[in-house]
């Protein structure tokens, strides 16, 4: 993991946001946009290369594919306050999905980082100029410049 080099951020696992980000005044407020993306659920534990490290995921969790080719999971307890089903496709069952507009506070950084999920396994490393983003649900994540410009609306 980090050894002392980058600020590392640690996902709670807990409703609600960091209160270390929320009070950054470099933080904003941003919503989702609606995008329809691909959704498989793994039947097994497994692990997930993604751009920005390794994430482990469990039976049942949500492997999402962006517009991009990119993937990321989602744990299933949170996947169906994030999407819907589009149909024909039916809630819970691999197929089409669209992202509903939720709000989430996040921060360009200035500096390489880290993010260990609440897993205590999964490692996410973002860079300068690189998304910190807190989902409100006890997740963080890291989001690079051009995926966060496309997937978010800043707010305020």
């Amino acid at each position: 993991m980090n050894s002392g080099r980058v600020p590392v951020f640690l996902s709670s696992g807990q409703p609600g946001y960091s209160s270390l980000i929320e009070s950054d005044p470099r933080r904003v407020t941003a919503r989702k946009r609606v995008r329809e993306l691909e959704v498989r659920f793994t039947p097994v534990a497994c692990v997930l290369q993604t751009d920005e490290g390794v994430v482990h995921a469990q039976p049942g969790d949500a492997i999402v594919t962006g517009s991009t080719g990119d993937q990321w999971c989602v744990a299933r307890a949170l996947f169906l306050a994030k999407y819907r089903p589009v149909p024909p496709t039916v809630a819970g069952e691999g197929g089409r999905y669209a992202s509903l507009p939720t709000c989430v506070i996040g921060m360009r950084m200035s500096e390489d980082f880290e993010v260990l999920l609440a897993d205590g396994l999964s490692i996410l490393f973002g860079h300068t100029g690189d998304w910190l983003v807190d989902y409100g649900d006890g997740t963080l994540g890291v989001v690079s410049h051009p995926i966060f410009a496309k997937t978010y609306e800043i707010i305020s």
